[in-house]
């Protein structure tokens, strides 16, 4: 891989890393929690069921949950994107 590549590679999951709480916020996953009649709370009705009733701590839905009401710190943003979990 060259040097642009890798440069390039970078900028997009540094990108991808900040954008997250903004995407989660416009698909419902807001500070106030998930707003209803949402993509969100689609995803919160879907993950309850298949849980058998809640939504599981540690699931997708709770994890994008917990970021839009908090957002994420500069300590677990730089994390996550190094390892790709946003």
């Amino acid at each position: 891989m060259g040097l642009l590549t890798a440069l390039a590679f970078g900028a997009g999951a540094a990108g991808t890393v900040a954008a997250a709480p903004a995407v989660l916020a416009v698909v419902g996953f807001t500070s106030a929690g998930i707003a209803a009649g949402s993509i969100a709370a689609s995803l919160m009705s879907f993950s309850a069921v298949a849980s058998g009733g809640g939504v599981a701590a540690g699931s997708a839905v709770a994890i994008c949950q917990t970021i839009g009401a908090v957002g994420v710190s500069g300590v677990a943003t730089a994390a996550s994107g190094g390892v790709g979990v946003l």
